[in-house]
């Protein structure tokens, strides 16, 4: 007998349960053991550094520095020579460099020569007129009449260069001097050559006197500027750069050289906390990592730098702004081979 095939039915299969978790191997419950663990050591030395560990103090780190002097002359012309080599050690008084200026070795003979004319002609006024009076008097003029002009090219040149943003107010303002000192003289020139064409009298003696005293005036300038043709050491120091070289030319006030003193300090910018126990004539404990000393160095100079460099404080702490200030301190004892830019730093007593 055949059965109804729609009585058979197929088996069902069972269905999964896709929201039911897992099972957990061991291997991974003890890896999450693990990392939970290890949580909460971190988190105990976190607290426990904050409750127990203070915070050490700022260390403060300042540098060496030095007085730094540039050597220059009024005596524009060429170098001629050097005397000295960087890195060389100098005394107060010591020769640096010669500065040679044929300009200036003109100027000071055509002074000269008018210098010798002004006495000759005030050695001759008692004498009467004479031609051979009235001729030197004639010269004299002419002199002063070509320094006139020179003064005047220079104060024209100077005017032109002031226009053009060259050189600075004071150099045209100098040429200016000169050049009106110049027309001055030429004044004073024909005055004393109009008193020798008309005879020796009172008026006579004392204007050939002031033509002396001009001249001599006229020398006293060209030798005050030849003082600077041989420039010294104003100090004792060490020569730690030379600009030219031998041979170049060199302007009015042109720094030949650097000379830096033997006065050695150090400096510090501190915040304003930490000035409550420093001020002008402290001794302060400072170590020197380059050199390995230690030593004490006694604060002469003390300076608020400003709002620029003040330290910025986070308002919801309810701290305030602090103040930088720069400290300078000297060292108690000499310092070998204490250098310009070493670091310092700030011991805590």
């Amino acid at each position: 007998m055949i059965g109804n095939k729609d009585s058979q039915q197929p088996p069902i299969p069972e269905t999964v349960d896709v929201n039911k978790p897992e099972s957990v191997s061991a291997k991974d419950r003890m890896l999450i053991l693990t990392i939970v663990v290890v949580i909460l050591i971190i988190a105990g030395l976190a607290i426990f550094g904050f409750l127990f560990i203070k915070q050490g103090p700022d260390t403060v780190q300042g540098q060496a520095d030095a007085t730094e002097i540039r050597i220059s002359g009024k005596l524009p012309g060429r170098v001629a020579e050097i005397f000295v080599e960087e890195g060389d050690h100098v005394n107060a008084g010591d020769t640096l460099v010669r500065i040679h200026s044929a300009l200036i070795d003109a100027r000071l003979t055509q002074a000269e020569a008018m210098e010798s004319a002004a006495k000759a002609t005030n050695a001759k006024v008692d004498a009467g007129t004479r031609s051979q009076l009235i001729t030197a008097a004639y010269e004299l003029l002419q002199q002063a009449k070509a320094a006139e002009g020179i003064a005047e090219k220079t104060y024209e040149r100077m005017e032109s260069l002031y226009t053009k943003g060259v050189i600075s107010e004071q150099k045209r303002d100098e040429a200016k001097a000169a050049y009106q000192a110049a027309t001055a003289g030429v004044g004073v020139a024909e005055s004393q050559y109009e008193l020798a064409k008309a005879g020796a009298q009172k008026q006579d003696k004392e204007a050939a006197l002031a033509m002396v005293d001009v001249a001599k005036g006229g020398v006293n300038e060209v030798n005050a500027l030849l003082e600077d043709q041989y420039l010294t050491a104003p100090c004792a120091g060490e020569i730690t750069e030379i600009f030219p070289n031998v041979s170049e030319l060199v302007a009015t006030g042109a720094p030949i050289m650097s000379l830096q003193k033997d006065d050695h300090w150090v400096v510090f910018n501190v915040r304003e906390t930490l000035l409550k126990d420093i001020k002008a004539g402290s001794v302060l404990n400072v170590w020197i990592p380059a050199l390995d000393i230690t030593t004490d160095a006694k604060v002469f100079y003390i300076k608020d730098l400003g709002t620029y460099a003040n330290w910025q404080a986070t308002k919801s702490t309810g701290d305030f702004d602090a103040r930088t200030f720069q400290i300078k301190a000297r060292p108690t004892q000499k310092i070998e081979n204490l250098r310009p830019g070493m670091s310092v730093i700030l011991k805590e007593d």
